[in-house]
């Protein structure tokens, strides 16, 4: 086990015969899983991440599968690309709140506008894009260096317009209060453009250390949320900053979201100029080869509390889960900082809550 989360745990799985009939898959992968009767997120994941595949910038998915543990119960699995570096908010936090070196941030920005770009033009929207949601995976032609891809998809959603409807309003809100865009607050709107937002909040804490909502005093949760719904209140850019990185948190920190540069203007920014075509390209280029051999699921395999091998089945002959403290890739860490809240609807020019505040792992939707 590498992680857990409100879904259920990840396990890294390694390929301990590289020549047998499971080749086709990379050495090692990531999997998530739950028990079947609360799998519904994870199965949500994968139904989108069949429908985004195809693009080095988003994490990558190798199938699916059900097994059964030695108690007889049933554990839906999840295939995932496994990611070395991490989580974007591993890099952050070693920084010690002084943010990453910019030319690292630009080359992470451009990776997740490029996984951005096309999730949006696969009509879905992430609704949960953070650093801790962001996966670094090894470059291919320098070592040290890692790609940024977008991962944890529990929350996406397909957009209005891809259902060809003017507005897509939800019961409840998805994602993470810190990355929440004004309309979403205000309106329960969640589109492309509120992916935007959030992504400005990224690069702000990646160039920074801090969230464009730090104030001198802690804010909690329900004072947070006015905050942002509040048409008088401004997201801080930063002064010590590029002029070019901060023209581009303006672009994305823009409250009115119709005036929000999307993902394909973004991609012509200055603040991304210096950036080479090559310069993030991903290490494991078998990935998409996986991919396109559509693998809805792997051989069967089942494992037990008490047995880190895959058991019981053919697959256990060729694949091992071991822990691994040392991997960085804590993209589902236990402990989550991060709050879920219920929707604030605006009623003239005043904002307020509606229902009590729920604390919950931000893999749910609010309210759940």
């Amino acid at each position: 086990m590498i992680g857990k989360g409100s879904f259920g745990s990840v396990f890294l799985g390694t390929l301990k015969k590289p020549r047998s009939r499971f080749s086709c898959f990379p050495s090692a992968m990531a999997v998530k899983s739950a028990e079947v009767s609360v799998s519904a997120s994870l199965q949500k994941e994968k139904e989108v991440l069949d429908n985004v595949k195809g693009c080095p910038y988003v994490i990558g998915c190798f199938g699916e599968e059900i097994t059964t543990q030695d108690n007889g119960e049933m554990v839906y699995n999840l295939l995932l690309e496994y990611a070395s570096g991490g989580t974007l908010a591993d890099s952050i936090e070693k920084s010690d709140g002084c943010g990453l070196p910019e030319y690292d941030v630009k080359r992470y920005t451009k990776s997740i506008l490029k996984g951005l770009r096309h999730i949006h033009d696969c009509g879905y929207v992430h609704c949960d894009l953070k650093p801790e949601n962001v996966l670094l995976v090894p470059t291919i032609n320098s070592s040290g260096n890692f790609v940024a891809k977008i991962g944890d998809f529990g929350l996406a959603k397909r957009s209005a317009q891809s259902k060809k409807r003017r507005f897509d309003l939800d019961l409840y809100l998805r994602g993470t209060p810190l990355y929440l865009a004004p309309e979403t607050v205000i309106e329960r709107v969640q589109e492309p453009s509120s992916d935007i937002w959030a992504l400005g909040c990224v690069v702000c804490k990646m160039l920074t250390g801090k969230s464009p909502w730090d104030r001198v005093e802690e804010l909690n949760t329900e004072d947070l949320l006015r905050m942002i719904g509040d048409r008088r209140e401004l997201p801080k850019i930063p002064s010590d900053i590029s002029d070019e990185a901060r023209g581009f948190l303006k672009a994305c920190l823009v409250r009115k979201r119709m005036f929000r540069f999307t993902a394909e203007m973004l991609m012509d920014h200055t603040f991304l100029a210096s950036v080479g075509e090559h310069d993030d390209e991903v290490k494991d280029k078998g990935l998409l080869d996986v991919q396109d051999e559509e693998l809805v699921a792997a051989p069967s395999f089942s494992w037990s509390e008490t047995d880190s091998e895959f058991s019981g089945s053919s697959f256990s002959g060729d694949w091992s889960l071991y822990s691994d403290d040392a991997s960085g890739f804590s993209s589902w860490s236990e402990e989550d900082e991060d709050s879920e809240v219920q929707f604030i609807e605006s009623s003239g020019k005043k904002v307020s809550l509606v229902g009590p505040l729920n604390c919950l792992a931000s893999t749910i939707p609010i309210g759940a």
